[in-house]
């Protein structure tokens, strides 16, 4: 795309191309991402560096419209006609000559039209300046100010205060209490003393906006460390499985070498860095259990550019086990995640996109998945009727959906997005009597296969 311009067309800095096969597939999803990038979002990335380019060059006259800006402003909200100028020169001669002869009659007309006539064209002008120079919290503040002080001349003139004061002040021997510069004295240690109150409080405001800029500046660089150290994990779990013995090999050793990282990293990021790095780990096939050669314990591909899944006895890099228990990911991308057979017991989920997750036979007992948009998202294998939560002692059959879905008991399904019908009969068949009424459109005419 080429963009066209009358002048300085040549110093514009050529915004830096995004490759089409960049792009991922679920980056143009209509749900919900942190990191979503569509077509709309990449226009406007380019919009924006063209536009600062252009910055330096528009400051100069924003400057020069800013400061002419009062003035036009004033001078459109000001009409003044010639003629009411000679009116008022008029009214104001007609005043002196009144002044000069002695006639009052002729020097009150004149004042009095010289008056109208000069509010007539102060008082917009004053209005312009006003709204200008003053917000309107310190104009309700000056006006407030004001009538505190009538309110006080009006009790002291018609409340009878004045007037005790008056005779107060006859009765006091002046003499002994002292000097009038002793009385000026005190009043001005007083005022010291509000002065230095004043001063204390400004730097109390001062100290308190430092702070507040100093935990940004700490909030800030909590994040670019946290992105360091993410970016640091990607390579070192790249490095493990991409060495010389081939990809994704099953040597126990490294297995643990893995999962201990993982395990160390959920604990020192926030949720968005935990979203991340479960987004990588799955889109990695990680977390997916591959098919293997039984004597090299190699991934075996499925013949169409990928590895094949051996949900039954296929075995992951990376088993995440407990790690992600009580954790808090709201309001994060997970899409295409694969999180079967994790322990999210107590996890916070809220708001999150799961669109396309797999939580087959995920542990999600007393789990918050309020608002979570669940379009696609596979709970178990099989058919609705036939599926049922996963168990200790049996197998899974993923040909009738026992023991491949997801432990659900106790579940806050409330306001959940984009449910489809087979997960509303599976949620209201297993997810007990306390979270049946949390599912959106209701769970009647479905059996509660767990009981009361």
């Amino acid at each position: 795309m080429t963009i066209e311009s009358n002048s300085n067309s040549s110093h514009l800095p050529t915004p830096e191309p995004i490759l089409e096969h960049d792009l991922q597939p679920d980056d143009f999803d209509g749900a919900k991402s942190e990191n979503c990038l569509t077509p709309e979002k990449l226009a406007t990335q380019q919009a924006i560096a063209m536009g600062a380019s252009l910055q330096s060059q528009q400051n100069q006259v924003a400057l020069k419209q800013a400061q002419s800006f009062l003035k036009q402003r004033i001078t459109k909200s000001v009409p003044v006609k010639p003629r009411v100028l000679l009116i008022i020169l008029v009214a104001i001669a007609i005043t002196f000559i009144g002044v000069a002869i002695n006639n009052w009659i002729i020097g009150i007309c004149g004042t009095l039209l010289t008056l109208v006539l000069s509010l007539a064209i102060l008082i917009p002008w004053l209005q312009v300046v006003v709204d200008e120079w003053f917000s309107f919290q310190e104009r309700t503040l000056f006006v407030a100010f004001l009538g505190l002080l009538v309110s006080v001349g009006g009790l002291i003139k018609f409340g009878g205060i004045g007037s005790r004061l008056l005779a107060w002040g006859r009765k006091i021997n002046w003499e002994a209490s002292g000097t009038l510069a002793e009385w000026f004295g005190a009043l001005g240690q007083i005022l010291i003393a509000i002065i230095a109150v004043y001063v204390a409080w400004r730097q109390y405001v001062i100290s308190k906006d430092l702070t507040i800029q100093q935990n940004l500046l700490t909030v800030q660089q909590n994040v670019i460390t946290q992105q360091q150290t993410i970016d640091s994990y990607f390579q070192g779990i790249s490095d493990l499985v991409l060495d010389e013995q081939g990809l994704l090999e099953d040597w126990p050793q490294e297995r643990a070498i893995a999962e201990g990282r993982t395990a160390a990293i959920f604990s020192s990021v926030d949720g968005s860095g935990k979203a991340k790095i479960l987004r990588f780990l799955s889109r990695s096939k990680l977390l997916t259990p591959l098919k293997r050669d039984r004597h090299l314990g190699r991934a075996i591909l499925d013949g169409s550019g990928g590895y094949a899944e051996d949900r039954l006895s296929g075995l992951r890099v990376i088993d995440l086990g407990v790690m992600l228990a009580g954790a808090d990911l709201s309001g994060t991308d997970l899409r295409w995640t694969d999180l079967s057979e994790a322990n999210l017991v107590r996890a916070n989920l809220s708001e999150c996109d799961l669109v396309k997750a797999n939580m087959s036979r995920t542990i999600l007992y007393d789990a918050n998945l309020n608002q979570a948009d669940l379009n696609s998202t596979r709970l178990f294998y099989g058919s609705a009727e036939t599926a049922s939560p996963r168990s200790r002692s049996e197998a899974p059959k993923y040909e009738t959906g026992e023991c491949t879905g997801a432990v659900i008991e106790n579940a806050d399904f409330t306001n959940v997005q984009r449910m489809s019908e087979a997960n509303r009969y599976y949620c209201c068949a297993w997810c007990g009597e306390k979270s049946r009424g949390t599912i959106p459109g209701g769970c009647e005419g479905i059996p509660n296969k767990l009981g009361k």
